[in-house]
């Protein structure tokens, strides 16, 4: 049996930007324009994953993201990792959702494209870092999820996944479909490839707006989201230093007074 696989991404910020961030006071929401992103690194991973299980078993690797129009350069590039056809959601309606409100939309997108026997995300975002939506997706689409995978084997309709634990790791036999969230543990992501990238061009990649989905809208972007911030802004990144001299005693005991002026407490 051939796998019908769908993957879920998400465009972040690129970490060496991230001094660049600001943060609107009125909204709450982090302010992404003129921000480079890429795709979120465990996500790569899913995508990884997808790709070894269509290599093994055959079938299709689709790719679902929700992000400004400008995403779809995030997303040829991961065309051009071996992905078969993606679709971008994208509307000034999805802007300012929470993790709900945006399992909910991918939910929506995945329900027109078609029935996919997998559907595999990251475990968690870097901007984020809830690891909420695989499992609301999971409950959006009433089925059995997982978080936390770190191998997954087709075997007969079904999945033998290991989950990460505290302790080690834990072996589960799912049933399919089936929503899997996977880590970093799991594999090495492909870089793409100069052909790959060629392909990349031509490759089926579909942008839906809110019209395009049968979506409530009382359910995404800000409108939808029951999850409010009450309050964020941007840490200060400013550095200072200042150069300690004297004998040995007389350096510790500047550092000790320094400590106790910022009030840190010395046990």
């Amino acid at each position: 049996m051939s796998l019908n696989i769908a993957v879920c991404v998400k465009p972040v910020p690129d970490s060496e930007y991230y001094d660049k961030i600001t943060i609107d006071p009125k909204t709450k929401r982090v302010n992404r324009e003129g921000i480079p992103t890429i795709i979120n690194t465990m996500d790569k991973h899913a995508i990884e994953a997808a790709l070894q299980l269509k290599e093994k078993h055959g079938g299709k690797v689709t790719v679902f993201s929700m992000a400004p129009d400008s995403a779809v350069e995030n997303l040829r590039r991961v065309l051009a990792m071996g992905v078969d056809e993606a679709f971008l959601c994208s509307d000034r309606a999805l802007g300012g959702a929470d993790t709900w409100a945006t399992s909910y939309t991918l939910y929506k997108a995945i329900e027109k494209t078609g029935q996919f026997d997998i559907i595999l995300l990251g475990n968690e975002t870097e901007d984020g870092g809830t690891a909420q939506v695989p499992s609301q997706l999971g409950e959006w689409m009433s089925l059995p999820h997982m978080a936390n995978v770190m191998s997954i084997n087709y075997d007969n309709q079904a999945v033998v996944v290991e989950r990460k634990t505290d302790n080690g790791r834990i072996r589960y036999k799912m049933a399919l479909p089936a929503v899997l969230a996977v880590i970093r543990e799991i594999n090495e992501p492909r870089i793409p490839n100069v052909m790959g990238v060629l392909k990349a061009k031509n490759k089926p990649l579909t942008i839906y707006r809110t019209a395009d989905l049968d979506v409530n809208p009382d359910f995404i972007g800000l409108v939808g989201s029951p999850t409010q911030p009450g309050d964020i802004f941007a840490p200060d990144m400013s550095r200072k230093s200042e150069e300690i001299a004297g004998d040995p005693e007389e350096i510790a005991d500047k550092i000790i007074a320094e400590i106790k002026k910022s009030g840190v407490a010395l046990g």
